[in-house]
């Protein structure tokens, strides 16, 4: 009975120590603990920790990336791709495509995010910084550079500016604010380095030339801002390497592509660019389409567009195409990048391989037409 008696003493005590405790004040004095019982009516004191004012900023706290993110964080909101898809009763319904982020450009609703992010939208929910949502509407795209402008129907709002991206140098703070894995994580900022500029990846068959970023860039962040330590928006984060043993590898669009892009968008609804008018393969894309090239370089011409600028030159299916305005084109991504470097209304000499001769035309430039 004695050893049962000793197993439940510890309980006790406890039971009685929080039995004081809540009906008093509990007093220390070298090593021992006194309990002064509370009087009627009488309110037990509290521990009094006082915060400091939080509207005043250390100067070791006030840094240039709290000041970046204070004056773009606002602009960025969250667009929640939707489409109708059938249930398992075959009853239409709309579901979540996926979700990203996009950049306020103007007070009066202009966004710009990436294609990607609004692809195949039957429905887009915008969601702002002060936690207000609208519907968007997508004013036009830009599939090639992966850009797009979202419109919603609102005043007054916070918008970024767009900087001047050829003025980066390497090295130099990058502060990534985005929505990454979601709007549960709306208004994440991450920041790194510049760690590179004119950086050509080709995706598909296109080549991109983007700004290097060690800020960390996750799904969900596409659309977002990258801004430097002035809190000017330089870049849309766009892409990530996500590659086993890869970290710390992301990429932007530079602001000063996005700009002409962006006001061609709002302006016209698609991007004026100039096109040459033929389908063209090298030998990495031929075997998709039933093709074996046997060319040493240049560009095979599958296709020409009738009354195209290459038909109107003379160019002809079979023809290869090795050089345009004296740059060699070895691959589509060469020969997208040659014409993209001029203007529409441009005179361009393009050098043939025909029949194995050598042959020169001048190709005038005109605008892509409208899909």
């Amino acid at each position: 009975m004695r050893e049962k008696i000793k197993q439940w003493v510890p309980y006790v005590a406890v039971a009685l120590i929080s039995a004081v405790i809540t009906s008093g004040i509990v007093l220390g004095f070298g090593g021992r603990f006194l309990v002064q019982p509370l009087q009627k009516n009488q309110i037990a004191p509290q521990l009094s920790l006082p915060f400091p004012p939080q509207s005043q900023l250390s100067e070791s706290r006030n840094t240039a990336v709290v000041r970046a993110a204070q004056i773009v964080g606002p602009t960025v909101v969250g667009i929640v791709n939707k489409a109708y898809a059938r249930d398992f009763y075959n009853r239409k319904v709309l579901t979540e495509q996926g979700s990203g982020s996009g950049v306020i450009i103007d007070g009066t609703g202009y966004i710009v995010t990436n294609y990607h992010v609004v692809e195949n939208s039957q429905e887009l929910s915008v969601s702002l910084a002060d936690g207000r949502t609208f519907a968007g509407k997508v004013v036009g795209v830009d599939q090639p550079t992966d850009l797009a402008v979202v419109k919603i129907e609102a005043s007054g709002l916070p918008a970024a500016t767009l900087g001047d991206s050829d003025s980066l140098m390497a090295g130099e703070p990058a502060i990534a604010i985005g929505n990454p894995l979601g709007l549960e994580f709306r208004g994440s900022v991450t920041v790194g380095v510049i760690s590179a500029l004119n950086r050509s990846i080709e995706i598909g068959e296109r080549r991109f030339k983007l700004i290097q970023t060690d800020a960390a860039i996750n799904p969900g962040n596409s659309g977002g801002a990258l801004v430097n330590a002035d809190g000017v928006v330089v870049g849309i984060n766009s892409a990530k390497i996500s590659v086993e043993g890869v970290e710390g590898i992301g990429f932007s669009i530079p602001a000063n592509t996005v700009r002409p892009i962006v006001q061609s968008i709002i302006e016209k609804g698609h991007v004026a660019r100039p096109y040459l008018g033929v389908s063209p393969l090298d030998p990495n894309t031929a075997p998709r389409y039933g093709y074996i090239l046997n060319i040493d370089k240049g560009v095979f011409v599958a296709a020409i567009s009738a009354n195209g600028p290459a038909d109107k030159a003379g160019i002809r299916k079979g023809d290869v195409i090795v050089q345009v305005a004296g740059k060699e084109t070895n691959s589509i991504a060469d020969l997208q990048e040659a014409i993209a470097a001029h203007a529409i209304g441009d005179s361009i000499e393009v050098s043939l391989i025909r029949e194995k001769k050598n042959i020169n035309v001048t190709v005038t430039l005109e605008e892509m037409p409208s899909r």
